[in-house]
């Protein structure tokens, strides 16, 4: 049993979450890690590979693919080969590699808002984007295909994340079979950032892998995924692409020359020991995760999009007028996410995967940031 209620002092740990309001009365909501403990497992898992003296350059071993495949096969009944499966050291260098697979004219299109790192990639690789905004339609946040067909010229890449971050959906198979009409009829090729595919919270939603749920299209597709979000090892790097076309996995693999490292031995060791996780653990987290979800919505109110997966709630602020995000939160105690960031300056990002206590004592905070 993981004891999701013990509050752990992250100071002096170099924690990026917690450092940047060191020495002030302000809690951190912001960066999306949890501050729960990493299970057990994985840390008994990190242990015993310490037990070995050097920790030297490390392949990826065939037992992390076993591992891999037998998760998707124990999460979504999806088999696949393990060619499909190349490793690198995060989602983030994923999603750049698939983008310099362009040629320098073509476009990649995101829709919008997405987690910041999408929006870097046009900078990173020396490419353009095409950013269009999702539309609320009653509280849902939807791709909107028919702006996205107007603008679709010179456009050869969609990347999308999904379960979608900052607004919590988890795509029906309706969309996604709209969406694979749309990559089809326009010849393109589909980024999947599917990190946070195992935090679904609503009980009437599904995470639904692209390329298994869209097999008509999935050889145009690039899948992400990783366990770090779910079992709390974002300092372990360590991700999958999925890639079913050998062409198009060829002409990624070629990105990583000179430009991706090498995954390190405790990151290998800690997602291997977390896709073999057959534990309650999971169910466990996604109750207390459901529990604050609801808390938080109690004093967001209207304010809040329905969270229907991952642990990061999308809440409107643009009545308030705020010239400064940040800081107006700041001054109530609170480390947020600028919605600004993503794409929308009018919410903010509010990371709730956090104990009772420390939950509750920013809730308090929260409805006095909403109320002036």
């Amino acid at each position: 049993m993981n004891d999701f209620d013990q509050l752990i002092d992250r100071r002096n740990s170099h924690s990026t979450k917690w450092d940047k309001y060191a020495g002030r009365d302000i809690l951190p909501f912001w960066i999306a890690d949890m501050d729960f403990a990493a299970p057990a497992f994985i840390r008994d898992a990190l242990y015993a590979r310490l037990d070995h003296p050097i920790i030297g350059y490390t392949k990826p071993p065939a037992t992390l693919t076993e591992a891999f495949q037998g998760w998707l096969q124990h999460h979504y009944q999806w088999s696949i080969p393990e060619e499909w499966v190349v490793w690198l050291p995060g989602v983030v260098p994923g999603m750049n590699m698939a983008a310099r697979c362009l040629g320098l004219e073509e476009k990649v299109m995101i829709p919008t808002p997405v987690y910041y790192p999408f929006l870097e990639i046009a900078d990173n690789v020396q490419r353009q984007d095409v950013r269009v905004p999702l539309a609320l339609d009653q509280g849902r946040w939807q791709m909107d295909l028919e702006h996205m067909q107007t603008l679709v010229d010179g456009v050869k890449m969609v990347s999308i994340a999904n379960p979608q971050n900052p607004t919590g959906r988890a795509y029906s198979l309706a969309e996604l079979q709209a969406l694979a009409d749309f990559i089809e009829r326009n010849d393109l090729i589909l980024v999947s950032d599917e990190i946070h595919c195992n935090i679904v919270l609503a009980e009437d939603s599904q995470h639904l892998p692209v390329a298994q749920w869209l097999p008509d299209i999935a050889h145009r597709t690039i899948s992400l995924f990783a366990a770090t979000k779910t079992y709390n090892i974002p300092g372990l790097g360590c991700a999958a692409a999925v890639i079913p076309d050998a062409d198009l996995r060829a002409q990624f693999q070629a990105q990583e020359a000179g430009l991706v490292p090498g995954i390190g031995p405790l990151n290998l060791v800690a997602s291997e020991a977390a896709f073999n996780d057959r534990s309650d653990w999971l169910n466990q987290l996604l109750g207390q995760l459901r529990a604050n979800a609801e808390n938080l919505a109690t004093v967001a109110g209207t304010r809040m999009t329905k969270v229907e997966a991952t642990y990061l709630a999308w809440i409107n602020i643009a009545d308030l007028g705020l010239n400064d995000v940040e800081a107006h939160f700041e001054s109530h105690g609170l480390g947020i996410s600028d919605g600004a960031q993503f794409g929308h300056p009018d919410y903010i990002r509010f990371n709730f995967a956090c104990p009772d206590a420390m939950l509750n004592q920013g809730l308090e905070r929260l409805a006095r940031a909403l109320s002036n």
